[in-house]
């Protein structure tokens, strides 16, 4: 059975010094974040997933969630007694807003904590990721009834919400969706339609559900244009805040999943369903997305999860596991064989999943940091400033971080061989319950597609600009260390392909469209190593800085400077490939007729 150590040592560095959140102590919303706050909330709140959460993944995943012909849905056993205690210990209100019952703490706080709880049951923590999702649609466009209504409840965690997107034929394309609203004479609407893919649709965790859902008006265009949003309650909500009687929405079925067998994804049906309208009618996209692009970013920090426990794992098998002996002899003769740890395929693979995941987990705590900024900093230029990359780098900690997070999780289950494919061992889980990660919350090519068709142009180029004028500025800064000096002539030169692939992109994507689409998901990966890479950087910088300092742990910081080694040498020349594959453009791809791609 696999293990898990929630990975507060590297969690503590990166909020440190790359992060850097002591200086930001004097900023509105970072009072409460003093050192012995963080380091109590990354201690305990690692002790609670590791004792409470981690044990029920295996077990959630064998018996999954049970509908019963009621249409109510039970979650596996354990479930519901570790959310009660999730929700008595506070943990539910770590990053909300005081006024609605929140503990008030940063963004990159609660981020720290999440990825520790889908590390440890990505399936649990399923749950309380789309209440938050919900609690942000409702916080940027309820009224203040709505919000008086529903906020303080999502955020104890004593009800749950959700995201009513997706129908049977329509995914993406969301002006398809047939999902009606009627008005009705007290203000309230009537909504009828059927969603498909409801994360946490129905579940015995809470004692209530608002589902956030997409509906189209009467007289609403035909298209994207018209859509509206809708709070619908499971439960009817009294006006005294008591709950009343079952509104018309039930769960029909649950999906049957390649994993993540222990969240209840449904199908939601809506039989005339009452509900209220969120912000403004034909509006509705502009409040989801907000809960969307919550939503993208908490997926990402699902592929750094389940790559981190998986990478666990792999390290403790090659450890243990002995086969055959090390290339230039054997490393232990009194054994019959060596560790798989001396082979350098295996240690190929443990060294890429150790450089992506430490890359990935400081670029998400540094991305978590300017989502704080955007809504909190003081000067509005720097809100400006962290909104634009935030906003960029969106779909690249989605889209890249789940590619990585996937990759990693069936490279350990390779590591260990044929024990990887046995589900008692527990790698096989990961692979199943990484593969979603890279698909919902729109799938990673539509992601590729918002960053080069939305992102990359919008105001004018600013956001890419001061991304690559952030990544210059670090490599300007960097310290005249020789280790360092080395993997920075090795960042500038992925910058370059950075550069150049965006030049390319802007001289021939006017020309012909398709190039765009073409070279999206090239674009987003050589993006990707390069903001990974960035942190590196800055992991390199502040190791050498550390070592010179007393009482450090010296050990830790060389595995830095030897991870980031490997990562300029191994990982960042791959931007030369994605930036020729991009300029190949889409003649190639689109040249083959339809009927060519099966030959009789």
């Amino acid at each position: 059975m696999p293990t898990y150590t929630p990975p507060v040592r590297d969690t503590r560095f990166v909020l440190e010094h790359i992060v850097g959140l002591q200086g930001h102590a004097g900023q509105p919303g970072f009072e409460g974040a003093t050192p012995d706050v963080v380091d109590a909330v990354l201690e305990e709140g690692g002790r609670f997933v590791a004792e409470v959460l981690f044990p029920l993944n295996h077990s959630g995943d064998q018996e999954g969630c049970t509908r019963h012909p009621d249409g109510s849905v039970t979650t596996p056993a354990g479930f519901k007694d570790a959310y009660r205690q999730f929700v008595e210990s506070g943990w539910a209100t770590l990053g909300n807003h005081p006024d609605y019952g929140g503990q008030g703490m940063p963004h990159v706080i609660s981020t720290a904590f999440q990825e520790y709880m889908i590390a440890s049951n990505m399936a649990f923590a399923m749950y309380p990721g789309l209440t938050h999702g919900a609690i942000a649609a409702l916080t940027a466009a309820g009224s203040p009834e709505q919000k008086a209504t529903y906020l303080p409840k999502l955020v104890s965690g004593e009800w749950g919400g959700t995201m009513n997107l997706t129908e049977p034929q329509c995914g993406t394309d969301l002006g398809l969706i047939r999902t009606r609203a009627e008005p009705q004479a007290d203000g309230s609407w009537a909504i009828t339609g059927t969603k498909i893919f409801i994360s946490s649709g129905e579940h015995d965790l809470t004692e209530n559900i608002i589902h956030l859902v997409l509906a189209k008006t009467p007289g609403a265009p035909d298209s994207s244009k018209g859509i509206s949003l809708f709070v619908v309650p499971k439960i009817m909500v009294e006006g005294d805040g008591s709950l009343g009687a079952r509104n018309a929405v039930s769960c029909g079925s649950i999906e049957h999943k390649m994993g993540i067998h222990a969240n209840s994804t449904c199908v939601m049906n809506y039989d005339g369903a009452t509900g209220w309208l969120v912000g403004e009618e034909m509006r509705g996209l502009t409040a989801m997305f907000v809960m969307m692009n919550a939503a993208r970013l908490g997926v990402g920090l699902q592929g750094l999860g389940v790559a981190e426990v998986a990478y666990q794992n792999g390290v403790a098998y090659a450890r243990d596991r002995r086969q055959g002996r090390a290339l230039t002899g054997a490393r232990e003769p009194a054994e019959k064989a060596d560790p798989l740890l001396v082979h350098p395929d295996v240690r190929r693979m443990l060294m890429e999943a150790k450089a992506l995941t430490e890359g990935l987990r400081a670029l998400c705590l540094w991305g978590a940091l300017q989502v704080d900024l955007e809504h909190k900093a003081v000067d509005d230029s720097e809100r400006q400033t962290a909104a634009d990359l935030i906003g960029l780098l969106t779909p690249v900690i989605k889209g890249f971080g789940t590619d990585m997070g996937y990759r990693i999780a069936t490279d350990m289950q390779q590591v260990f061989g044929g024990h990887g494919y046995i589900a008692e061992w527990g790698m096989e889980q990961y692979v199943r319950d990484a593969r979603i990660a890279m698909i919902y919350e729109g799938t990673n090519g539509v992601q590729a597609m918002d960053l080069v068709g939305r992102k990359l142009a919008q105001h004018g180029g600013r956001a890419i600009q001061a991304f690559m004028t952030l990544v210059t500025r670090k490599l300007a800064d960097a310290p005249a260390d020789a280790a360092v000096a080395a993997y920075a002539a090795q960042l500038k030169e992925a910058l370059g392909d950075l550069q150049s692939a965006t030049l390319w992109f802007l001289a021939n994507g006017m020309k012909n469209p398709e190039h765009v689409g073409a070279g999206a998901v090239p674009y987003m990966h050589l993006l990707g190593l390069v903001a990974t890479g960035a942190m590196w950087l800055d992991m390199a910088a502040a190791a050498v800085r550390l070592k010179a300092a007393d009482g450090e742990d010296a050990a830790f910081l060389d595995a830095k400077l030897v991870t980031a080694r490997f990562y300029g040498e191994r990982l960042l020349p791959r931007t030369a490939s994605l930036r020729r594959e991009i300029e190949g453009g889409a003649d190639a791809v689109m040249a083959l007729p339809p009927a060519l791609f099966l030959a009789a």
